[in-house]
């Protein structure tokens, strides 16, 4: 009995940190031309000006200018 608890709280524990683990957010991108689309931590928009992917960018926010990569 004692180890049937024991794993059901190694299981239980497992759960709870996997489902507090981070996962990353996966926007939908519409079809683009490498180097067009800035994308941020949290979001994505249209390059201004476009550039080498890989490249620093930004994107305009409500909370100001938000930096990310080119793709």
């Amino acid at each position: 009995m004692k180890a049937r608890v024991a794993r059901t709280m190694v299981v239980l524990a497992l759960a709870v940190g996997a489902a507090l683990l981070p996962w990353p957010a996966f926007a939908q991108v519409p079809p683009h031309a490498p180097g067009t689309i800035c994308f941020t931590q949290f979001f994505w928009c249209w390059a201004q000006p476009p550039g080498p992917p890989g490249y620093p960018c930004g994107c305009p926010s409500q909370y100001g200018f938000v930096p990310g990569y080119l793709g």
